[in-house]
């Protein structure tokens, strides 16, 4: 195809979206509904992807020690215990940082519990916290450490917590949510599509004359299409720009209010930079190709062109 050639397609693409006014508003309001809907659950899914990810970024194994434990064999355990290829990090705690934490965490309304004892009378043990590369493999990691203790003839580690249950529980429900997104996320893409795709055919059909007279005079059937798929695309990105549009000015607008309140709760939402790109190339990539691909099925099949 020319270049001129093309440049004439776009243009007489251009001069039917603007010819057709009310049926390519209609077909970019479909269009700006159902990516709204569609894009609202991308965010949905975004921020539950995130805070899922937050939460399993937390999960670690606490390591305690036998209270009289001496610092070589603390060392020792330290050094094996962060050579397991699964551990991406691993701190010591000693029992007197432990006492201080228990103390904090406990507050006012704690004394009490900690009524007699001191640093030099400290019940807490010495302890480790290890963090591992993927949460997923947080019980395999234990179980290793449990049978470095075994092979130890003193068993110098008192207990390996880690959640035993809950962090399973926790997994199999995170990787539930995160599926039922996706396939609630995949049913919205489809439905846009066909929704959108039906309204520029009602488009495309409301035009029929205009194609037999085009057939008539001898144009042929590339000729005819490609100011369709033009005008499909045309459709497509305004519709898909405009709604991106509104949700990323709604959603930043929702992080500037609820920024404070959720930051109380210690939860933190997906930063608006870390958002907008994927979304505006989601809906903008999904409006283009539904406005082509409606345009192609309804020239194709509808109006045996």
């Amino acid at each position: 195809m020319k270049f001129s050639t093309f440049l004439r397609h776009v243009r007489e693409g251009c001069k039917d979206v603007i010819r057709n006014g009310w049926m390519s508003f209609a077909s970019i309001s479909s269009m700006c509904i159902s990516l709204f809907i569609l894009g609202v659950f991308v965010l949905l899914a975004l921020n539950v992807n995130h805070l899922f990810d937050e939460v399993e970024g937390t999960v670690a194994i606490r390591v305690y020690m036998q209270l009289e434990t001496d610092e070589a064999k603390i060392k020792e355990l330290q050094t094996k215990i962060g050579d397991i290829p699964e551990v991406k990090k691993i701190r010591f705690i000693s029992k007197e940082e432990g006492f201080e934490i228990m103390r904090t965490n406990f507050g006012e309304s704690g004394k009490e519990i900690l009524d007699g004892y001191d640093l030099d009378n400290n019940p807490i043990p010495d302890s480790f916290t290890v963090e591992v590369n993927d949460p997923k493999t947080i019980s395999y990691v234990a179980k290793v450490i449990e049978s470095i203790n075994e092979q130890d003839g003193l068993m110098p580690i008192n207990s390996v917590k880690y959640g035993q249950g809950t962090v399973e529980t926790l997994f199999k429900v995170t990787t539930a949510v995160r599926n039922i997104g996706l396939v609630i996320v995949a049913g919205l893409a489809v439905t846009a599509m066909f929704l959108i795709a039906n309204t520029i055919k009602m488009t495309i059909i409301s035009r029929r004359r205009e194609i037999g007279i085009m057939k008539l005079v001898g144009a042929t059937n590339n000729f005819i299409r490609w100011p369709f798929f033009i005008e499909g695309a045309i459709i497509g990105v305004v519709g898909s720009v405009i709604t991106t549009v509104v949700l990323l000015v709604g959603y930043y607008q929702l992080l500037q209010v609820s920024e404070f309140q959720l930051g109380l709760m210690m939860i933190r939402l997906v930063q608006f930079e870390e958002a907008a790109i994927p979304l505006a190339a989601l809906l903008i990539s999904i409006g283009t190709l539904i406005g082509i691909w409606g345009s192609t099925i309804s020239v194709r099949k509808y109006l045996k062109v």
